[in-house]
């Protein structure tokens, strides 16, 4: 188990020490999407999902979620964003979502940037789930991270 850094010397699982590591840019880019009926994809293009913007909203949540990671994954160290974005394009039969998040620190932002992407599907989803509950999310994925000791990664 010494392989693992998130678990002690016992197994109990611990908040890894990364006070003796240097502060670098570090960035991570998601991806994600949402699979839906056609008509789902043209009411929001159109402006008609009865409970707003659905799009606008996806943005703000996914902001806010990359801001709370650390508050829902157990052992993610609570970071200082330095920016994120959330952009979204109509992708064949759903919505295709990119974040990117950036930090100063000791750590990545890989959990933000798929947190971000996650949250703001799931908020397309909430949003558009009385026109088609059988929407379906996923893939979500890394693209890329840059920064740290492990340096530049990009998804095959």
């Amino acid at each position: 188990m010494a392989d693992l850094a998130h678990l002690d010397a016992s197994g109990a699982a611990r908040i890894v020490d990364v006070s003796a590591k240097a502060d670098t840019v570090r960035e991570a880019v998601a991806e994600g999407m949402i699979s839906m009926a056609p008509e789902v994809i043209a009411a929001i293009r159109a402006g008609d999902i009865k409970k707003g913007d659905v799009l606008g909203t996806a943005r703000i949540a996914g902001i806010m979620a990359a801001k709370q990671t650390s508050s829902l994954i157990p052992l993610c160290h609570p970071l200082p964003i330095s920016s994120v974005s959330v952009e979204f394009e109509y992708a064949g039969a759903g919505v295709r979502v990119e974040t990117r998040v950036r930090t100063s620190g000791k750590t990545g932002v890989e959990m933000e940037a798929l947190t971000a992407a996650s949250i703001a599907l799931l908020t397309i989803y909430d949003m558009a789930k009385a026109l088609d509950k059988g929407m379906v999310i996923g893939p979500v994925r890394l693209l890329a991270k840059s920064g740290g000791k492990s340096g530049d990664w990009t998804a095959p």
